[in-house]
Formats: C-alpha cells, structure tokens, sequence
C-alpha cells in the first residue's frame, strides 16, 4: 500500500479529490477543521457531552420533512444537490497503483437493479466525527449492538449510543498507554501518540493497529489498556487491518495484517504472538472464515489468496482483479468471499471452485475499500471511499441493490449484530458525522422518542 508521511495523513485524499469541498465560510456556524492535528484535538471528550439534541442533526422525521440528512443547506448555496453530485462524479480521481483500460474494467460487471431500499435513515449526529489516518485504510467504525457504535474520531476511540444520543470518549491514544497484562516473555510496551489506521471490536475486545506497526488491545469493561506494543520495527510497516475471530477449537484470536509483509495471529489469552506468516507483498487486509479454518490474504497484488487458518499454507489463488485489494468479509455460510479492490469492483468467489469468481459488482466512482455482511447473510454493504455505500441482496443473487448517496469520505461501514442497523462514519472537514440507517423490517417509534 502506499505510505504517506505523518504530517501528510489526515485528509490525504485530498490529493486525489480534484473537486472543491462545500464553502466553509458560507456557514457562519461552522468553521473549518485543520489539517494539522495538534495537542488540542488529542481528546474529542468533553466534561459535559450529555448535550441535548443538537441543530445540526437530523432525524427521520426531518428527512421526511425535506431537510437533507446530512445537514448540508442546499437552498443556501448557489448550486443544488444534483448539480454538485455531477460535478462529483465528473471530476472525483480515483486512486490507482496500477494503470489498466476501461474496456477490462467493464469486462464481465453483473448488471444490477437499483432503487432498492432495505434500510431507510434514522438519524445523523455531528457530536462524534470520523477521522481518517491512511487514505486508503477505512476499516474505523464498528457496531457491537444497534445502539453501540465504536469509531475513531483524532487521537479518540468514541463510543455512541444512538439510544442515549450521546456520546463518550472509551481511549485517549495521545496520552501514554501501559498495558495491564503482563506475562513471562511478553512483547508487551507502552505506547504514546498512536495514530490509529484500523480497529476491531467484537465480543467485549477492542483491537487497533497503529500508523508505526502498533497493536492496541483493550476490554471495553475495563478502564486501562490490557496489551500494547510495536508488532514490527520497520519504517514502514503499518497495521493495515485486525480482525478478531475464533479458532476452530474456539478460542479468541487477534489477526493483523502488516506493511512488511506479514500477517500475525495473537492468542487473546495472553496476548502471544503465536503465529507469522510472510507473503510476496505488503499485506492490507485478512479475514476469517466463519469456521476459522481458512483465512483471505489481501495485498499489493491482483491476486488474493487463500490460506489455511492453522499453517498459513497458501490453498488457493484468486485471479481476476486488476488492482491492489483492502477489503474482504465472508459470508456467513462460510463458502462466499467477497474481495475489494481498487479497481472499483468488488468481486464475489466461491471457495469451493476458485477458478473465477462468480459474480462482479461494480461502484459508482472509487476503490471498494470496506465490505460487511449482515450476521444472517441477507445483505452485503460494500463502502467506497467516498460518497457512495452500496446494499445488495444476496437472496436475489446480488442483483438488487440500494444505493446509499451522501457526500464525504467513508470511514467506516457496519451492521449492528442483529441486523437491524447500518451505521456510516463519515469523515468531513464540516459535515463528518455518524449515518444511521434502520432495517426496513424494524419499527420506527424511535423517531418520535427525541
């Protein structure tokens, strides 16, 4: 993956953004956010965050009235919303590292009916922010309930209840981090200043890789941090992705996937690294299968790779995208891989025959840099790094689709466990928020509750 330096993190896309981001000074309540992240944006938490609902945002019931779901005050501007949505998608550079044709681009992209709608709004607060450290990392927000969102906002790891609208700062990552678990032989080292490029949470653990090759690993009942250290020492070896998943035996591991070539598997137990496998490239994403028995290698390769969960041994090798890979999710009959690529495709294999992969899906604009399934396998999101999230069907061969269209880059994509809600980080110097959107099959009596 590429590497950028420290002072050139926050908002990097930028570069690659040859559009003009909305008028700061049209608002006279906003003021904009420094690209500089300096010692007053270490902590995002305030004494008093129990903040009654604020003006800038918006629920259901105010979507429905006409009022845009991010906040943006289009009848204030001198342009409309489907003016700057084409001038979006005319001008937005999608970011490649390797050079292909339009014509292989194309080739083979399934056709898919859009105007779907399998989850509608529900609200979007602006009292916590998503922030991004790696233009090309966005594996920054997850859901542990339909009412507890995790996500990274500066040196912050936020917690929000959207039952409560509020809320809460869980890690200080500027401040120094002393690991609490300490066993014979541990690796185990206090951090200070991290700058986080992924996180995981599941089943009461917190994981997070950091921008120098750090690992951070906390128990969300537990004040302190239970593991801290550097993974690697090379200058460039980023954490590009943790996973949190099980062994076939059952117990809970700590996967990530590095910079330098290597993917580590940690024994929760006492935070051991207890495996280590190398690959030909840097290494930008991996996931579990369901079983715990096989694992997806995504890298700076066209090629994604199969390996056996316990060896690392390579047992098959996925040929057909045209780009480097930073995103994967099985689904949860455990016999479909859905890989993402910079290509801007997203492209679905089963494992039993990986000849080819089955199905090809295509985004609007960018790379697929974040996908999810919802925990019974009837939808898979796929986020692209801006602007667009896109919801398929999987029970109808992932020909139906919803398209979610907001402006801003993406942080992060997940569904509560009980797939009820589909919760969107947005990262934006006036307008970054947290996206809430509701299963159709749920009640909406929440929308009058506030």
């Amino acid at each position: 993956m590429a590497h950028c330096q420290n002072q050139e993190l926050e908002y990097m896309v930028d570069e690659y953004y040859d559009t003009t981001d909305f008028d700061d000074s049209t608002f006279a309540d906003e003021s904009p956010r420094s690209t500089d992240v300096d010692d007053s944006l270490d902590s995002d938490f305030e004494d008093d965050f129990e903040v009654s609902k604020s003006k800038t945002d918006t629920s259901a019931v105010e979507a429905r009235n006409g009022k845009d779901i991010q906040g943006i005050p289009w009848e204030r501007l001198n342009f409309t919303r489907d003016k700057y949505r084409e001038t979006r998608l005319k001008q937005y550079k999608n970011y490649e590292n390797l050079p292909r044709s339009r014509e292989d681009l194309e080739k083979g992209c399934k056709e898919v009916g859009k105007g779907h709608s399998f989850y509608d709004f529900q609200f979007n607060t602006r009292l916590v922010k998503s922030t991004i450290v790696h233009f090309q990392l966005r594996n920054l927000l997850w859901s542990t309930s339909k009412h507890d969102v995790y996500l990274m906002q500066n040196y912050s790891v936020m917690h929000w209840s959207s039952l409560l609208r509020r809320g809460k700062e869980l890690l200080n990552v500027a401040k120094p981090l002393v690991p609490t678990m300490k066993y014979p032989g541990s690796v185990s080292q206090t951090l200070s200043r991290v700058q986080i490029s992924t996180l995981a949470v599941r089943d009461g653990l917190m994981a997070a890789g950091g921008f120098q090759g750090e690992l951070i690993c906390k128990y969300l009942h537990h004040p302190e941090v239970a593991f801290s250290t550097k993974i690697s020492n090379e200058e460039n070896a980023i954490t590009n992705a943790v996973d949190i998943c099980y062994s076939p035996t059952g117990l809970m591991r700590v996967i990530t996937a590095n910079n330098d070539q290597q993917v580590r598997v940690f024994d929760v137990k006492n935070f051991a690294c207890t495996s280590r496998y190398t690959f030909p490239w840097s290494v930008n994403n991996t996931s579990v299968s369901p079983d715990g028995k096989l694992l997806a290698v995504l890298g700076d390769s066209p090629e994604c790779l199969i390996a056996d969960g316990q060896s690392g041994k390579v047992v098959s090798n996925l040929k057909g995208h045209l780009d480097y890979s930073f995103a994967s999710a099985w689904h949860p009959n455990g016999t479909i891989l859905a890989t993402g690529n910079q290509d801007t495709t997203c492209r679905l294999w089963d494992i039993r025959n990986t000849s080819q992969s089955i199905a090809v899906l295509r985004g609007r604009m960018g790379a697929i840099r974040a996908i999810k399934f919802t925990s019974d396998g009837r939808f898979m999101a796929m986020a692209e790094p801006a602007d667009f999230v896109h919801i398929f069907d999987t029970q109808s061969d992932y020909g139906a689709c919803q398209e979610i269209d907001l402006f801003g880059e993406i942080a992060g994509i997940s569904f509560s466990p009980d797939t009820e809600a589909l919760f969107i980080g947005v990262a934006d110097r006036t307008y970054g928020s947290l996206l809430e959107f509701n299963s159709k099959r749920c009640h909406h009596y929440l929308d009058y509750v506030f």
